[in-house]
């Protein structure tokens, strides 16, 4: 859930041990398929298959399934299906905001997943517009701090675009317009620099603090979504206050 940063950390550290990896790595690999068609099956041409790859690669996703993917996208090797793209947009417990993005080849199959999501878990669905008028589209590129710190980094990506520098812990998030963003990985690849993801993301304006049990309900309902094969992203508004989230971990 990228809506958060602190709970986005937490979530990405949770997601690499946990029994979803079959479903993360379904994701990865369609993303690369809808790059390599969208922009061409060559990675040295094309960023965002370039950065799908990379992203799939650092998850672990054997290199054979994502060369696969990558022909299919590129028309190199038959098959592949039609994704589309589709946001759908709903409120959660305590009236938290939420963007669900969904790739699906079946849209009355991802609406159907979607809504019962929903449903089940104490959310209700919203018409077009009501709720992403709230979130700005952003650039974001993480990276292992590796002994640098927020002054080193901003050397090298404030004249790429980079806005601002979010410390995670034992990472840092890179945020920039999305027109900036292959300007600021590119700037960091000039530099030496690995990074893990490279992605478009959704930023709240206006954040809705949850105690303990109303972020235990929302968890709850983001992670339901997140399950739906369909769902790519889920973004939201909440704000897990620090102490709440040592609250849940404890």
């Amino acid at each position: 859930m990228s809506g958060h940063s602190k709970w986005a950390t937490t979530k990405h550290k949770k997601a690499a041990i946990d029994a979803k990896r079959g479903k993360m790595f379904a994701k990865l690999i369609k993303n690369i398929e809808v790059a390599a068609r969208t922009g061409g099956g060559d990675p040295s041409g094309n960023p965002t298959l370039f950065d799908a790859i990379q992203k799939a690669k650092k998850s672990s996703v054997p290199n054979d399934n994502i060369e696969r993917a990558r022909k299919r996208g590129g028309g190199e090797e038959a098959g592949g299906a039609d994704w589309q793209n589709i946001t759908y947009e709903g409120y959660g417990p305590n009236g938290v905001a939420l963007l669900i993005e969904c790739l699906t080849d079946n849209r009355n199959r991802a609406a159907g997943e979607v809504r019962t999501a929903m449903t089940r878990n104490g959310g209700n669905m919203a018409d077009p517009g009501s709720v992403a008028y709230l979130f700005t589209r952003k650039g974001v590129v993480t990276l292992e701090k590796n002994g640098r710190s927020e002054d080193d980094l901003l050397e090298i990506v404030l004249d790429a675009g980079a806005e601002e520098i979010n410390d995670l812990g034992d990472s840092f998030e890179i945020v920039s317009e999305p027109t900036d963003l292959i300007g600021v990985r590119t700037a960091l690849i000039d530099a030496g620099i690995d990074y893990d993801a490279a992605d478009p993301d959704f930023r709240a304006s206006v954040e809705v603090p949850v105690d303990a049990e109303g972020a235990r309900k929302v968890m709850k309902l983001i992670d339901a979504l997140e399950d739906c094969d369909d769902v790519q992203d889920v973004y939201s508004n909440v704000d897990i206050p620090d102490e709440v989230l040592s609250e849940l971990d404890a």
